[in-house]
C-alpha cells in the first residue's frame, strides 16, 4: 500500500519519532548528542520552528514541534541529513543511519499539548535510564530539565508549556512537577503514539462502542485527535491539493508566476529570479513565494532552488506577501476558477 503524504500548515503541532535504521544507535557517545542538539538548536532558531518537547535516547528521538516559517519536513531535512553525514565521518561508517521515513503525527492541541509534553519527558524513566522525576531534572538529553531550569537551550519555548500551569516560575514548576509525576505509573501510552483512528477516540473499546451507535467515526494515523478536528485538518489537505490540480490544469506554474507577476509590476521576467533588492524587485519575490506556496503548493524548498535563495528566506517573503494589499488582486486574475 502507497503510503500517504505528510500533512502540514502554519502553526500545526507535531510528535516526531525519528528511529535509527533497523533499531541501531544513533548516538554513540556524548559528542553525537552534544552534536545532534547544536544542529537542532540551529535548525529551529534559523526557521522559527518552537519546540515544546524532546528527547534523544540512544536509538530513537522525539520531538514535539510547531511548524513555523518553514514545513516540518524541511526542518527534518535540514536536521537529518547533516547529522547522519557527520555521524558517518566521526564513526567511519556508511549508508543510511535512520529509517527511510520519520514519523511525524500532526496533532490537536487540547487535550493533547500537556499529555505529549509529559510522554514525552517520561521516556528516560520508562527506559530506566533515570530512575525518578528528581533525576529527570537534571538528566540533559531530555527538555524536561530545561523546563526545570537546570539546563538551558534557548531554542526551547519553555514559557508557552509552564504558563499552563500558573503566572510565577516556582508555582509553575511546583504544578509542573507533580503533573509529570501523575504520568509516571501510566508507563507507555499507545493511545499517544498509535494508530489514528484508535487515538481519535480513545481506543478499542470506545470505538467498539461507538460503532455499536452507528457513529461515523473519521480517523487518520497521521493526525492526533477528535474527529472533528481530525476531519478539518483532511478538508484542508484536501482542498490544498484540489487548488494545485486546477492550477497545474490551466498552466499555472511557477514560470507563469514569475512572468506574470513581473508584468503586474511592470518588471523585467529575470529580475525576480536576480539578486536584485531594489523595492519593486523584492515585493514582486515575495508575492511569488506567497502564490507558490498557497496556491502551487510547492515546498520552501522547491520555491528557494528556483529563486536562489534558503528556504528560510522563501517562507519569510511568503509571510511579507501575504500582507501585501496587491496579493489578492494577483491571486483573484491568475487563479480564479471562473472561465479565462
Amino acid at each position: 500500500m502507497a503510503r500517504k503524504s505528510r500533512i502540514d500548515t502554519p502553526g500545526a503541532l507535531h510528535h516526531v519519532i525519528i528511529r535509527g535504521i533497523e533499531r541501531r544507535a544513533v548516538f554513540k557517545h556524548a559528542r553525537d548528542y552534544e552534536d545532534f542538539l547544536t544542529r537542532l538548536g540551529n535548525v529551529l532558531t534559523e526557521t522559527s520552528t518552537p519546540c515544546y518537547a524532546w528527547v534523544l535516547m540512544r536509538n530513537h528521538v522525539h520531538l514535539f514541534l510547531r511548524t513555523g516559517l518553514v514545513s516540518i519536513s524541511t526542518v527534518m531535512r535540514r536536521l537529518l541529513t547533516g547529522y547522519a553525514h557527520q555521524f558517518n565521518r566521526r564513526h567511519r561508517r556508511h549508508g543510511h543511519l535512520f529509517q527511510d521515513r520519520y514519523k511525524s503525527i500532526l496533532c490537536e492541541e487540547e487535550p493533547y499539548l500537556l499529555e505529549l509534553v509529559r510522554y514525552i519527558h517520561l521516556n528516560p524513566i520508562r527506559a530506566r535510564i533515570v530512575k525518578d522525576i528528581e533525576a529527570l531534572g537534571s538528566y540533559p538529553r531530555c527538555g524536561h530539565s530545561v523546563l526545570m531550569g537546570k539546563t538551558k537551550h534557548d531554542w526551547q519555548d519553555t514559557g508557552y508549556v509552564l504558563r499552563r500551569f500558573g503566572k510565577t516560575g516556582r508555582g509553575a514548576r511546583k504544578n509542573y512537577v507533580r503533573f509529570m509525576e501523575e504520568g509516571v505509573p501510566q508507563g507507555h501510552r499507545p493511545d499517544l503514539v498509535g494508530g489514528g483512528l484508535l487515538r481519535s477516540v480513545g481506543g478499542w473499546s470506545a470505538l467498539k462502542a461507538l460503532r455499536s451507535l452507528g457513529a461515523r467515526v473519521v480517523g487518520d494515523e497521521r493526525i492526533l485527535g477528535e474527529g472533528d478536528f481530525v476531519e478539518s485538518v483532511l478538508r484542508q489537505a484536501e482542498e490544498a491539493f484540489e487548488r494545485k490540480a486546477v492550477a497545474v490544469a490551466r498552466g499555472r506554474d511557477l514560470s507563469f508566476l514569475i512572468d506574470a507577476v513581473a508584468a503586474r509590476l511592470k518588471l523585467e521576467g529575470g529580475l525576480i529570479v536576480s539578486p536584485s533588492r531594489a523595492r519593486a524587485v523584492a515585493r514582486g519575490r515575495s508575492i511569488v513565494c506567497c502564490l507558490a506556496v498557497d496556491e502551487l503548493a510547492m515546498t520552501g524548498f522547491e520555491v528557494a532552488r528556483r529563486l536562489h535563495l534558503s528556504p528560510s528566506a522563501v517562507s519569510k517573503l511568503a509571510s511579507r506577501g501575504r500582507r501585501d494589499p496587491l496579493t489578492p488582486t494577483i491571486k483573484d486574475g491568475l487563479f480564479s476558477r471562473a472561465p479565462q
